[in-house]
C-alpha cells in the first residue's frame, strides 16, 4: 500500500499550516527568539532536509549598504540574458513573500505552504534540544533554500546576507562567488564598535578558493578583506583598484558613467538609480557578472549588461512616489546611508529645499546619522511607527543636531502635513528604518 505523502500525514495532525498567511503568522511568532548568531541551528535543520543549500548555484552578497541594489542590478542583467534568477533578500518592502523570489515573482502560496510544512516539525523538534528554537530569520532562510533547491530550481540564486556575515544564517552556502558591497557603522551592538570588528564579521563570508569582489572604500576594511582572501587563497577584486567607474553625466532620474576593468571597457553605462553609491554598486555587479561569464558559467553579452542595468530599480531606495509634489522615499538608516542620501540630493536636486520625515530604531545615534545635513538647507520632522524597536519621536528630535526640527508621534498625520504644505521649490524625503519606509509606501499606494 502506498504511503501517504509528508503533507498528507501533516494534514491529520494539529497546528497544520494550510495557507501562506498561516505560514507567515507562524514564522513571525518566532520573532521573540530574537537574533542568535551562529550556524549550528541552520546546519541541524538543513541536514534533516538533505542539505538543499548544497544544490544551489549561488552568489553570496554581503555588506552594510548596497546589498539589495547590487543584487537587483545582477538580477536584471541575468534575466535580460534569459536566465531564471532566484533571489533571497531582507527585509521586505511590500509583501513578506518577496523575500523569496524567482525573476522578481514572490514565492507562490502552494510552495510556501509546502516548504513551511516541511520545516515546521523540524523547528518544533529543534526547540526541544539544547540548541533551542531557531530564529525567525533562520526559518525563512531554511524555507528559501528548500524552495530554490526542490521546487523552483532557478539557474542561479543571489543570496543577500541578513546581518554581518560570519555568523549569519546564509553563511552555510558554498557559493560560486562572494561579494561585499560596503562596510559601515550599523548594528554595532552585535557586530562590534569599530570598523575593524565590523569588517572581520563581513569578511566571514569569504571562503577557500571562492573569489571575492569588493566595493569597500575604507583602507582599513579593505586590508582586512584582502588579508582574509589571501589566507584562504580566494581571488580578490577591489573597486578603484582592479575595476573603476567614472561619472559622465547626471540628471534627476538617471546617470551615466564609464566602467573599466581588466576584462572590459564600457564607455557609457546608464542607470536610473541616482547617487555615486549606485554607480559603485552597479560597477560591483558588472565585475561579478564579468567573472561569471569569464568562467563560462553564464553567457551574457555586453548589450544585455547595458539593458539590464538601465532597467534596474529597487523599491525603497531613493524611490520617487510623486513628481508634483516631489516626494522621495529612501531606506537610509545608518551613517553611510545618510551620507549617500545627502550627496545624492546635492548632486541630483541642488536647487531644492529639503524637508525630511524620519523614523528610526532605538540604537541609532542621531548625532552621527545627521551630521551630513547640519550645513544643508534641510528641515526635519521626526516620528515613530508601530515596531517593537522603534525610537521615540521626541527623543530623536532632542538628539538631532539640526537647527530646523520638530516631532509628531503620529506618522500618518506627519506625512499628510508634510505633503500638504510642501512648496514648489521644496521636496519631501521620507527616510530611516526600512520597516518605516515599507509602512509609508503601503499607505501611499493604498490612497
Amino acid at each position: 500500500m502506498e504511503q501517504p505523502s509528508f503533507l498528507e500525514k501533516e494534514s491529520k495532525g494539529d497546528g497544520v499550516v494550510k495557507t501562506s498567511a498561516e505560514v507567515i503568522e507562524w514564522i513571525h511568532s518566532l520573532l521573540p527568539f530574537g537574533i542568535k548568531p551562529g550556524l549550528k541551528r541552520m546546519h541541524w535543520m538543513l541536514e534533516r532536509l538533505g542539505n538543499p543549500e548544497n544544490q544551489l548555484k549561488a552568489v553570496h552578497i554581503g555588506g552594510t549598504n548596497g546589498k539589495g541594489s547590487t543584487l537587483s542590478f545582477m538580477r536584471h542583467v541575468l534575466q535580460e540574458a534569459g536566465y531564471n534568477v532566484g533571489t533571497f533578500t531582507s527585509p521586505f518592502i511590500e509583501l513578506f513573500e518577496e523575500r523569496i523570489s524567482v525573476n522578481g515573482t514572490p514565492i507562490d502560496e502552494a510552495s510556501l505552504v509546502q516548504c513551511g510544512s516541511r520545516v515546521r516539525p523540524l523547528v518544533e523538534e529543534l526547540a526541544k534540544t539544547e540548541l533551542g528554537s531557531p530564529t525567525e530569520f533562520e526559518v525563512i532562510t531554511t524555507i528559501a533554500f528548500d524552495y530554490f533547491s526542490n521546487l523552483s530550481k532557478p539557474d542561479i540564486v543571489l543570496v543577500e546576507v541578513g546581518l554581518g556575515g560570519r555568523l549569519d544564517s546564509t553563511n552555510v552556502i558554498s557559493p560560486m562567488l562572494s561579494v561585499i558591497t560596503s562596510i559601515g557603522f550599523d548594528h554595532m551592538h552585535i557586530l562590534g564598535e569599530t570598523l575593524s570588528h565590523i569588517a572581520k564579521e563581513k569578511a566571514g563570508i569569504i571562503k577557500p578558493n571562492i573569489p571575492i569582489i569588493s566595493g569597500v572604500s575604507q583602507k582599513k576594511a579593505r586590508d582586512i578583506i584582502a588579508a582574509k582572501a589571501n589566507s584562504v587563497q580566494a581571488d580578490y577584486f577591489q573597486i578603484h583598484v582592479d575595476f573603476h567607474e567614472r561619472l559622465l553625466s547626471v540628471a534627476a532620474n538617471k546617470q551615466q558613467f564609464a566602467y573599466e576593468s581588466d576584462c572590459d571597457l564600457f564607455d557609457q553605462v546608464t542607470i536610473q538609480m541616482p547617487g555615486a553609491h549606485q554607480r559603485e554598486n552597479a560597477s560591483v555587479a558588472i565585475r561579478a557578472l564579468e567573472w561569471l561569464r569569464q568562467k563560462e558559467m553564464y553567457f551574457i553579452s555586453d548589450e544585455e549588461i547595458r539593458r539590464g542595468l538601465a532597467a534596474t530599480t529597487w523599491i525603497g531606495r531613493f524611490e520617487q512616489l510623486s513628481e508634483s509634489p516631489l516626494v522621495i522615499i529612501d531606506g537610509a538608516h545608518n551613517k553611510e546611508g545618510m551620507e549617500s542620501l545627502a550627496q545624492t540630493l546635492t548632486q541630483h536636486y541642488p536647487s531644492k529645499r529639503y524637508r525630511l520625515l524620519m523614523a528610526a530604531t532605538k540604537e541609532k545615534d542621531m548625532n552621527s546619522l545627521l551630521k551630513p545635513f547640519e550645513q544643508m538647507n534641510a528641515s526635519f520632522t521626526f516620528t515613530t511607527f508601530d515596531f517593537f524597536r522603534a525610537a521615540d519621536a521626541k527623543v530623536l528630535c532632542e538628539q538631532a543636531p539640526v537647527a530646523t526640527k520638530r516631532y509628531d508621534t503620529d506618522w500618518t498625520n506627519a506625512l499628510r502635513t508634510e505633503v500638504n504644505t510642501l512648496e514648489e521649490d521644496s521636496m519631501l524625503i521620507v527616510c530611516g528604518s526600512l520597516y518605516f519606509i515599507s509602512a509609508v509606501r503601503e499607505l501611499w499606494y493604498s490612497k
